[in-house]
């Protein structure tokens, strides 16, 4: 339940609603409605999920994200209700409100998963439908028995009701839900939301996980990944200078790579596209041109050494650009969609758990086996069209396979509803909760490997309760019947009843033993996993 207050403390109690006059009111948070105002004034939690109609401020936004440094906002942002605007003003119009609100549907889900009846409860179920009439012909079989040796009833019924209250099972209905509770709770805690308790179990089961690739494995945007030539730093920043004037998403990668590097970018002059080829114009005073192969021998530069490397690097599925200046070639600049720094460790920490790990992505098959190769994942499915990736893991299935699909939660969402378990990588407003059994909040890789851990430390939690009650009562039964009165030992009923109870105290303070579960942090050191995920093989 502290998950749950947790969850709960974060929502604003009242909100600054301005009326058609512009005149602020403070209102409970009940009675606002979509497209009226908010004011949220420096230090307060906004009270709606809503877009930013005037102002800018720091948010922090870290009870969603757990990314600590905030975010600034501005016109036409969105923002989630329950985060922290740190400094400035805003005026947000309310587009959720109430139930609709991003958090609420967190403690929802939260609220679900904690009330969710587990497939192995059944198990428990069945055991219990067998032991209560067991219990209470044991019951009156020690009555019996009783009177028999001794002919007093006291005795007799001293040594049944002992046997009743020793075997309530108590324990046994306690080791499911309490190990739902501290352990879906927990891992809300930690960024892991379960849509509903039947995915814990289920999850804890798969043994085959699939990842799409752009914006799961990788970030899902080009960006410079290596460099060549005579002149790399002057490659870079006429590139740059010439790409400032274009919108193409890779001409974005060069700028963005220049602004990284503080580098200071010439004006141009006589810009022109060259469709298809590339781009030119004059900086510096010079011509330089910035495009594909095909440019360079068009205009009959010569490419030297580079010819070679360049080509080992397309193979593997990059893009690579040269950089000219007059009838010289100065350099080259390969772009691709960077895999995450974080992406090699996390597969390592899932085939160390044992679960074979593959990828599927709408991808040519050169690009996608690069990332793969990288990756150290042997299991590819390229060229593989949205619609398809739920057939892929269909087949999976029918090999017998219980399957996991890691995706963005919604161009997967039909692989993410075939799977056992649909897992999806949300940030920020973008928290496609109803497309998956698992969301994962803060839209981190590593989540991956923390809704893992949480899933399998649940249900041998459920395990070792379950044990230690059947345990318990196989044990203390025959006691309480009167099986070791021979060797001086009877159970008194009261004492039988603090038994009882310590065997449900036994059981929730193991429960409460999945408060301790960490969040899996993968360890990126530079040298070795950046590198290898980074750096084309040539390197």
């Amino acid at each position: 339940s502290s998950a749950i207050r947790k969850l709960a403390g974060l929502q604003a109690k009242t909100a600054h609603r301005l009326d058609a006059n512009g005149i602020e009111h403070e209102v409970p948070i009940s009675r606002l409605r979509t497209g009226e105002r908010i004011v949220v004034r420096p230090g307060e939690r906004i009270p709606v999920d809503g877009r930013v109609v005037e102002g800018r401020a720091h948010v922090d936004e870290a009870m969603l994200t757990g990314e600590p440094l905030p975010s600034v906002k501005t016109m036409d942002d969105n923002v989630v209700g329950g985060t922290i605007c740190q400094d400035g003003r805003l005026v947000v119009e309310a587009t959720s409100v109430g139930h609709d609100t991003v958090l609420a549907h967190i403690i929802h889900l939260v609220e679900s998963a904690q009330t969710g009846k587990l497939p192995i409860q059944g198990l428990t179920d069945r055991a219990v439908r067998v032991f209560t009439p067991v219990v209470l012909a044991i019951a009156l079989a020690t009555f019996g028995v009783w009177i028999v040796l001794t002919g007093n009833v006291s005795i007799a019924l001293v040594a049944a009701v002992a046997v009743l209250v020793v075997a309530c099972p108590c324990a046994m209905g306690l080791a499911t839900p309490a190990a739902i509770m501290v352990g879906t709770g927990r891992a809300a805690e930690l960024g892991v939301l379960f849509r509903k308790g039947e995915a814990l179990e289920t999850l804890s089961h798969v043994d085959t996980l699939l990842f799409d690739k752009t914006g799961t494995l990788t970030e899902g945007r080009p960006a410079l990944v290596d460099q060549g030539g005579s002149d790399r730093a002057k490659a870079l920043r006429l590139a740059a200078a010439l790409e400032s004037a274009s919108e193409h998403p890779l001409g974005r990668a060069i700028v963005t790579a220049a602004d990284e590097r503080g580098m200071h970018l010439p004006m141009v002059k006589n810009f022109h596209s060259i469709a298809g080829y590339g781009i030119e114009g004059e900086a510096e005073g010079r011509m330089v041109r910035v495009g594909a192969r095909r440019l360079m021998e068009r205009e009959n530069i010569p490419l030297g050494d580079s010819v070679k490397t360049t080509a080992q690097i397309e193979s593997d599925g990059r893009t690579v650009v040269f950089v000219a200046v007059d009838a010289t070639l100065i350099g080259w600049l390969a772009i691709a969609d960077r895999i995450k720094p974080e992406a090699y460790a996390v597969v390592q920490a899932l085939r160390a758990r044992g679960l074979q790990v593959g990828m599927v992505t709408g991808d040519g098959r050169a690009t996608a086996e690069s990332v793969a190769r990288q990756l150290h994942i042997e299991q590819v499915h390229a060229e593989v069209l949205p619609q398809d990736k739920a057939k892929v893991v269909s087949q999976l299935q029918e090999q017998g396979r219980r399957v996991a699909f890691v995706g963005d939660g919604i161009n997967d969402a039909p692989a993410l509803a075939q799977a056992h378990v649909g897992i999806a990588l949300a940030s920020g407003t973008d928290i496609a909760i109803e497309a998956a059994d698992v969301t994962l909040t803060r839209g981190q890789l590593g989540e991956v490997v923390t809704a893992l851990t949480a899933a399998r430390r649940t249900l041998s939690n459920i395990r070792g309760n379950l044990f230690w009650a059947f345990f318990y009562n196989i044990l203390l039964i025959p006691v309480a019947a009167g099986v070791a009165v021979p060797i001086g030992i009877h159970l008194n009923p009261m004492v039988a009843g603090v038994a009882m109870g310590l065997s449900s105290i036994f059981v929730l303070s193991n429960s409460l033993r999945l408060k301790r579960l960490k969040a899996y942090v993968p360890t990126v050191t530079p040298g070795a996993v950046q590198n290898t995920a980074l750096k084309p093989a040539h390197s």
